[in-house]
């Protein structure tokens, strides 16, 4: 064994594993039983034999921080489809995407039975208008295959310069499909605000993000403010809304509670065990609500459409959501670089998990396809929009709607 790998064996087991670094003993403790610390070292030391087999005889040579670094990615991906080992790049871009914005196609993915399933195209992006749809699965970018456990590396494809090019071959409905488009500025934090007719409001939340639960009281605000009083009634639109920052989607759901538990959750250290309840004060004071959800909505938008559910604050309209229920926490490390690890599974103010399930809605009504988006047709119309009409009828049954998009 060379020296260099005899010194990497020692950093393995010395930092990762953290033993103390004596020697000796076989691997039989004191009372016949394994020995955990002996364990220890001999999976270091198989570590330590591949690690130099593929550097005397893989077909190129590779350098040993890439190989280190591989190993590590490695670890941490197997764990389940969210965790992640983010180089500094990028996690200066999941820093970006959660607290302004970054250029490229603007796209929510997951790894979905080792394959990359869409979330959801992010609304106004040139994924949304290029025509890719929630639930597709990417199969390649820019001609070549998507390999599967390789998330991140993926996303860096899709990302570029503003103005470029790029190819997206997705499965939609067990047919291939070429998108391509030009990448972009993609705004992050959206709110989109219309009435939908007199004292009745629209609020569509496209991410969560920093500033979301700001931008949504100002948002609703401004619609009280031009109805010169309280709204009667208000649609809170998070279909296609991937989820975000988790203190967001609390944040939100605060504004619309005056009590109680909005999400709890359940891990192994003491910082994944939480419950965050609301505070006094509902910004509309009441005023009947609908939430509107489909598969596309996941992870925070399933914490609020979950707690609203569950405070019988508002009536969710739509079908089941995606069922994302896991808590990921983005650990910094050395040199600009970072985990992003699952530490908690969350829960429903009523006890419930709602990974790989979902919110059942209150009334289920399914998509429609092409639902109006504010941000391209700047019109919301019931007649194409199933679940929305479904929504105004709740709210108001003799309403007209009306299309003045603000």
């Amino acid at each position: 064994m060379s020296l260099k790998v005899r010194a990497l064996l020692v950093v393995v087991i010395g930092v990762v594993l953290g033993l103390s670094l004596s020697v000796g003993g076989g691997l039989i403790g004191d009372h016949g039983a394994p020995d955990r610390e002996a364990l220890d070292w001999e999976q270091a030391r198989l570590f330590a034999e591949v690690l130099e087999r593929v550097k005397r005889d893989y077909v190129e040579p590779v350098d040993d921080a890439v190989l280190l670094e591989s190993a590590i990615r490695g670890m941490v991906s197997d764990l389940d489809a969210h965790s992640q080992y983010l180089d500094a790049g990028e996690y200066r871009d999941i820093r970006i995407s959660t607290s302004g914005s970054y250029t490229g196609i603007g796209i929510e993915v997951d790894e979905v039975d080792g394959a990359l399933q869409v979330v959801t195209p992010i609304a106004g992006s040139p994924a949304a208008r290029s025509g890719i749809k929630a639930g597709d699965q990417i199969i390649a970018v820019d001609g070549v295959a998507i390999e599967t456990n390789k998330l991140q590396q993926t996303v860096g494809r899709l990302r570029g310069h503003a103005g470029s090019k790029v190819t997206v071959t997705v499965l939609h409905d067990d047919v291939a499909i070429d998108h391509e488009m030009r990448r972009q500025t993609i705004r992050v934090a959206s709110v989109h605000k219309a009435f939908l007719g007199p004292s009745y409001g629209y609020v569509r939340v496209s991410q969560f993000s920093e500033n979301t639960a700001r931008e949504l009281g100002r948002a609703v605000d401004a619609l009280q403010e031009a109805n010169a009083g309280m709204l009667e009634g208000l649609v809170l639109d998070l279909r296609n809304n991937p989820g975000g920052v988790l203190d967001a989607a609390v944040d939100v759901s605060d504004l619309f509670l005056d009590a109680g538990v909005i999400v709890t959750a359940d891990g192994r250290t003491l910082e994944s065990r939480f419950a965050r309840s609301a505070h006094r004060g509902d910004i509309l004071d009441g005023a009947n609500m609908v939430v509107l959800v489909n598969r596309g909505s996941a992870s925070a938008s399933e914490i609020v459409a979950g707690a609203l559910q569950d405070h019988n604050r508002a009536l969710v309209v739509g079908t089941p959501t995606f069922g994302k229920g896991l808590v990921q926490t983005v650990m910094p490390l050395s040199k600009g670089r970072a985990i992003k690890l699952t530490t908690s599974r969350y829960y429903t103010p009523s006890g419930d998990s709602i990974h790989d399930v979902g919110i059942e809605p209150d009334i289920l009504v399914e998509d429609t396809p092409g639902f109006p988006d504010l941000t391209l047709a700047g019109v919301l119309d019931r007649e194409a929009d199933a679940q929305l009409a479904e929504a105004m009828a709740y709210l108001n049954p003799r309403s007209v709607m009306h299309s003045n998009a603000q």
